[in-house]
């Protein structure tokens, strides 16, 4: 296993956030993370990182505990690409790509670095942006550059919160369509903290459900993403029918509005 996350516990002001959350990523999978808000799942992609600390337990990093790697280890190893990440400074996207080669250069970037910045640039179809101000981009856009740079770091383990949350439906497929590419062509793993429960269906090997800062269901997508999950996990009564052997899922109500709905139906069957 690449990865292994073994009884981790953190809190945010002594407010529990992941309570014994033990998981294992596989070489070349797609893991998906999905729950509700506030469900710990940003919090636990953050402990991966060593962006957080956690309180208890221990995440191995083929086997060596990350504590004891430094930053730049991490980063050969492992890319994040945050939720909604923000640029302060003017910089170029091709700049904030570039930065994703650090872990591989000391000072001077070379012409490698250049190909692997393009490389990287032409996979999110964003080279037409490449001497645009970062700042000046659509939060979309500025979501694309980022996973740019992830890819030009060229990690092993890729760690994205959220990466479509600022994309419409048809750029979510394509940023997906490229993550599923990359994992399989260069053999690498993704984590991916995702709300939408049909790309999650449709791009993972699997799943992993959490709920109140504990992962309650893990497996492939067909036994994660079933009615009584969702119901449990979100408060939502849901549909899922299956495309292809993919589940896909159609929300109806939040069950409390079903619980009165019903009510007030059999009261009219009374009166």
């Amino acid at each position: 296993m690449k990865l292994k996350v073994r009884d981790v516990e953190f809190s945010y002001a002594s407010i529990p956030v992941l309570k014994d959350v033990c998981l294992e990523l596989a070489e070349s999978e797609i893991l998906s993370i999905v729950g509700p808000n506030g469900a710990g799942k940003s919090t636990l992609i953050r402990c991966i990182d060593r962006i957080l600390a956690p309180e208890k337990g221990a995440i191995l990093l083929d086997g060596k505990d990350i504590k004891k790697l430094s930053r730049m280890e991490i980063a050969r190893k492992m890319g994040y690409v945050p939720q909604n990440a923000s640029q302060t400074f003017p910089a170029t996207v091709f700049d904030i790509v570039l930065m994703g080669r650090r872990p591989h250069i000391s000072w001077r970037s070379n012409e490698e670095d250049i190909e692997k910045v393009m490389q990287a640039l032409q996979m999110l179809n964003i080279e037409e942006l490449a001497m645009r101000d970062i700042n000046e981009l659509s939060g979309g856009q500025k979501q694309n550059v980022f996973i740019a740079r992830a890819l030009a770091q060229e990690p092993e383990i890729l760690l994205l919160d959220e990466p479509t949350s600022n994309l419409d439906i048809r750029h979510q497929l394509e940023v997906m369509d490229i993550i599923k590419n990359v994992v399989r062509e260069k053999e690498i793993s993704a984590i991916i903290s995702i709300h939408d429960l049909n790309l999650a269906a449709r791009y993972s090997d699997r799943i992993i459900m959490m709920n109140n800062g504990r992962i309650f269901a893990a497996g492939n997508p067909s036994s994660v993403l079933t009615r009584e999950n969702i119901e449990y996990a979100y408060g939502v009564e849901a549909v899922v029918n299956n495309y292809n052997g993919i589940p896909y899922i159609i929300p109806v109500a939040p069950v409390q509005d079903i619980k009165e709905r019903d009510s007030e139906n059999r009261r009219e069957v009374l009166v």
